[in-house]
């Protein structure tokens, strides 16, 4: 339950919504570190079983603290319903496979987190989901891909690593005249710079380990219903929402929950029940208070990965800058359009020199040298942190695939953090000598 019962501003929800003080608890979010609950009657506890009534019934599926963090980052989104799980690779995985479904086809960006491919080209496969990357940029590429299997368009906002910003309405509207949701990624975005539902996504998910936690000390996914998709609409193609729930009788989901409900049932009820990517509610209460200072953290990291981008622009070590905020990038077009708030802290650049046996080894002295700049595989933390996405989170990759992303062996992905932009840049400048 939630106090803030009218409109209000975006500061305000990220710290107050979702949760009202009771009798029994103060103001300050409980944790409610339980993994079961008591029932008022046998009578009840069938009634919650069946879905008839709503409430928790074990915390695999859900818990107090659970659900104040879906309902405050479901404001933030501007969304309706919200599930957290246990990873931003969970948010993914069970909005996936509760979209696509048996036999489904995912139409997806070349340009995604090396992880979030593994899991579409490798494990989805094994699940009989079949996929179409694409350049995100190429529009005709979209509407190709797209089969009468499709049951997904997906991409990110702005593409970890190299920060490519997606022309979000324009592939909307190749999703929906497709009858197809679009699902987007945008952990790297943040909602407090950008809010995928106002260009026309219809499901938003995040890897709260990032930015919305801040302090890259739990893990946490959450997937945003924001409640624009009717599955309703052609009922055949969507068997999932439309069709009688064989394990709760004669149920459909979309006629009990209705729309920007039925989602979450789905993947409370089947996928996170069954396969159990359940969030702990010391990690959601820890993801919540990371939240309540998102819009200050994150103002202050773009702020600060512009000005290292523009003097990495113009270092004599530096091939290239990927950064959607310079002007020369070819991206910058969009980010003034879809990210006038500021461009994210998430970039990357180039190492000058060839592409060859000796990259690695130039790399590896950079990252060497470097003090305040950490060796983390991971992005949105209060500390600034550097990777290596060839050797790290790309990896796992083709040459091809690599290169369709945009990423060489000399990228260096960078992750701004809180610190002293003038002591990153010396850092940098330091490192970068070596070169």
């Amino acid at each position: 339950m939630t106090t803030l019962d009218a409109p209000t501003g975006f500061a305000t929800a990220q710290v107050q919504a979702g949760y009202a003080a009771s009798a029994a608890v103060g103001a300050v979010p409980p944790i409610h570190q339980t993994a079961a609950y008591e029932f008022s009657s046998l009578a009840e506890a069938a009634d919650l079983f069946a879905l008839r009534k709503a409430g928790i019934i074990y915390s695999r599926n859900a818990n107090p603290t659970q659900q104040i963090l879906e309902e405050r980052v479901a404001l933030l989104e501007g969304g309706v319903s919200a599930v957290a799980v246990a990873s931003g690779q969970a948010a993914v995985a069970v909005t996936l496979l509760a979209l696509a479904h048996r036999g489904g086809h995912i139409v997806a960006a070349h340009q995604l987190y090396g992880g979030t491919i593994d899991l579409l080209q490798e494990t989805l496969d094994d699940f009989g989901i079949g996929v179409t990357f694409v350049d995100q940029h190429d529009l005709d590429a979209w509407r190709d891909a797209i089969t009468p299997q499709t049951r997904v368009v997906f991409a990110e906002t702005v593409a970890n690593p190299i920060a490519q910003v997606l022309d979000i309405r324009a592939v909307a509207d190749i999703a929906h005249e497709a009858g197809v949701p679009l699902v987007i990624d945008s952990t790297v975005g943040t909602p407090h710079l950008i809010r995928p539902g106002e260009h026309g996504a219809d499901f938003v998910v995040h890897s709260a380990t990032k930015f919305l936690s801040g302090h890259g000390s739990s893990l946490g996914g959450v997937v945003v219903d924001l409640g624009t998709f009717d599955f309703g609409a052609d009922a055949a193609r969507w068997p999932q929402f439309t069709a009688p729930y064989s394990r709760f009788g004669d149920m459909v989901l979309w006629d009990r929950f209705g729309q920007g409900q039925a989602f979450a049932a789905l993947v409370k009820s089947k996928y996170v029940h069954d396969l159990g990517p359940s969030i702990s509610p010391f990690n959601a209460w820890q993801i919540l208070q990371g939240i309540e200072t998102l819009d200050l953290r994150v103002g202050r990291q773009s702020a600060t990965a512009q000005r290292v981008a523009e003097h990495l622009a113009a270092h004599p070590a530096v091939s290239a800058v990927h950064h959607p905020g310079l002007p020369g990038s070819p991206w910058h077009p969009l980010a003034e359009r879809y990210l006038p708030r500021g461009v994210p802290s998430v970039f990357s650049f180039d190492l000058a020199g060839p592409q060859d046996e000796t990259s690695f080894d130039r790399v590896a002295e950079v990252f060497g040298a470097l003090r305040v700049f950490r060796l983390v595989a991971n992005i949105g933390d209060a500390r600034s942190l550097v990777a290596h996405p060839a050797s790290m989170t790309h990896g796992h990759l083709t040459a091809d695939q690599r290169a369709a992303a945009g990423i060489s062996l000399t990228t260096i992905r960078v992750s701004a953090g809180l610190e002293d932009p003038a002591d990153l840049i010396a850092d940098l400048d330091r490192a970068l000598a070596l070169t």
